[in-house]
């Protein structure tokens, strides 16, 4: 903050101007991440990009059972949806982990604890740490319960 208490609206520019580039380099790294999932003791491999999206998929031949095709074709595709939904989980656990700072807000995306520099706490933000949002009760606040007198 400059004398007075006023915003110094240039820096400010370059914090925002420097977690824009942080967050689509986050971005960009998900987009080129590739996660494998396994099912089945790794009789099926599926992998996914960091959207999500399937991009490969293999198969051991240990997987079918030559014996029984109909039970054999309902084994595998239940060894793929888990291997699929494996690798899932693992994109969502890099998601959490690349944009964890932006999600925490400012504070985790280099500006240090109090966010951007010379803008500690932002007073009067509402969802801030300790301020309650009008109209919201927090989590750890229980709901008043409906009096029963009320229904006349």
């Amino acid at each position: 903050m400059e004398p007075g208490g006023q915003l110094d609206m240039q820096q400010l520019l370059q914090a925002a101007a420097a977690m824009q580039s942080q967050l689509m380099s986050a971005q960009q790294e998900l987009a080129d991440a590739e996660v494998e999932g396994t099912a089945g003791g790794g009789l099926v491999k599926a992998t996914v990009n960091g959207q999500g999206e399937l991009i490969d998929l293999s198969i051991s031949a240990a997987a079918i059972d030559a014996g029984d095709p109909q039970e054999g074709a309902q084994t595998i595709a239940d060894l793929v949806l888990a291997a699929y939904r494996d690798a899932c989980r693992g994109v969502d656990e890099l998601q959490q982990e690349t944009m964890a700072p932006f999600a925490a807000g400012l504070g985790g995306a280099g500006f240090g604890p109090g966010g951007l520099p010379g803008v500690p706490g932002m007073p009067g933000m509402p969802g801030q740490p300790g301020q309650a949002i009008p109209g919201y009760a927090s989590p750890d606040e229980e709901e008043p319960e409906d009096d029963p007198a009320d229904e006349n």
